[in-house]
C-alpha cells in the first residue's frame, strides 16, 4: 500500500484560498477539503441562488476527488454545511439528482454563516481507484 501523502490540485475546481490543499491522498483514500460554490476560475457569486450554489459546490467536490483518482461511486463520507436548514430538502434533491444511485454516508450540518456569505460548503472522503 502506498504510504506517501500526496497533495491534490486541479484547475477544475477553485484553487485553495488559504493554507491548505484542495485534497490530500493517502493510503488509498482522498480527503477533499471543504468546497464552496466558487467557480473553478476563482469567480465568486455569493448572490447566486441556493440551487446553483449547491450544484457548483458538489461539482467542485467531485472534480477534486476525480483529480485524485477517485470517482463518485467511490465516495465514502460527505459532510455538508448549510446556512438555513430550510434549504436541506432542496439540497437533498439536488444531491440525489447529481449522485444518482451513489449513497455515501453523509452528515448535514446547519451553520449560521459561511465564508464570503455562501449558503453551502461540502467536503468528502473517498476511496481511490484500485
Amino acid at each position: 500500500m502506498n504510504t506517501m501523502i500526496r497533495p491534490i490540485s486541479t484547475p477544475n475546481a477553485p484553487a485553495a484560498g488559504g493554507h491548505y490543499a484542495q485534497a490530500i491522498a493517502h493510503q488509498g483514500l482522498v480527503y477533499v477539503s471543504g468546497q464552496l460554490p466558487v467557480e473553478p476560475d476563482g469567480t465568486h457569486r455569493p448572490d447566486a441562488d441556493f440551487a446553483d450554489q449547491a450544484r457548483l459546490a458538489i461539482r467542485n467536490m467531485l472534480a477534486v476527488a476525480q483529480a485524485a483518482g477517485s470517482a463518485p461511486d467511490r465516495l465514502l463520507k460527505v459532510t455538508v454545511y448549510i446556512v438555513g436548514i430550510e434549504n436541506w430538502p432542496l439540497f437533498n434533491r439536488i444531491y440525489a439528482e447529481m449522485l444518482g444511485d451513489v449513497r455515501p454516508a453523509r452528515s448535514v450540518v446547519p451553520v449560521p454563516e459561511l465564508h464570503y456569505g455562501y449558503l453551502v460548503e461540502i467536503d468528502a472522503i473517498a476511496a481511490l481507484a484500485d
